[in-house]
């Protein structure tokens, strides 16, 4: 058995990240991706799991010996900051007593509009659909969407949002994850479908997006 070290933030940030980001995972899965021992990985993950931030279950599939399988607990996902939550909260509850739900409903559409501009200033230029995903994802990972984009392997894309950091006031106000989808499908434009496919606020570990290029997209760059 190597020597332990204690955690270090470094470290701990980095397998909840990947717990995260991957999804419930093995020792010996994390330990790969980190390029460390399995049991080094193992012991980083029994201190996690002494702070409260990951926890195991064992599973067994057929013959061998049963797995260890561990996942975030949701202290292990408060780890990861929904932006001013307090403030948001109160803020909307705020306008929807004072002003009323209609008022409430302006102020997203605001921020839809706002989102948009941004976005689409950011994109301006970028036709191809995966190169557009890719400065989509750089976008709302920095704003701590921890997002990525991958092929479906049916000529559409998937795009994921493993964490949200407005989702105490998306649960609050399903009016600003309706506004989410609207502004990502503007921003693909004309001959792209995008439908959600999993939604945090309904219980999944994760936003998914489903990406089809539709017939006629494709016609038009073979006119073009």
């Amino acid at each position: 058995m190597e020597n332990y070290k204690p955690i270090t933030k470094a470290t701990a940030d980095r397998f909840l990240q990947l717990l995260k980001t991957k999804g419930p995972q093995s020792a010996a899965m994390l330990a790969a991706a980190l390029n460390i021992t399995g049991e080094g990985a193992r012991l980083q993950l029994l201190k996690l799991a002494e702070e409260g931030l990951v926890m195991s279950v064992t599973t067994s599939k057929g013959v061998g010996r049963p797995v260890q399988i561990w996942d975030l607990t949701p202290v292990g996902h408060a780890h990861f900051p929904d932006t001013h939550a307090e403030f948001t909260l109160q803020l909307l509850e705020t306008i929807r007593v004072e002003l009323g739900e209609e008022a409430l409903d302006k102020v997203v559409a605001a921020r839809e509009q706002q989102q948009h501009e941004k976005y689409f200033n950011a994109l301006s230029g970028i036709t191809d659909v995966a190169e557009k995903l890719e400065a989509f994802a750089a976008l709302r990972t920095r704003e701590g969407y921890l997002a990525e984009w991958q092929e479906d392997g049916e000529g559409g894309f998937y795009f994921i949002e493993n964490h949200c950091p407005i989702c105490n006031a998306a649960l609050n106000c399903a009016n600003i994850c309706n506004s989410e989808l609207k502004t990502f499908r503007n921003l693909m434009g004309d001959g792209v479908e995008v439908e959600r496919a999993d939604h945090i606020i309904s219980g999944a570990r994760r936003c998914v997006y489903k990406i089809v290029v539709t017939v006629n997209s494709w016609s038009k760059e073979l006119d073009s």
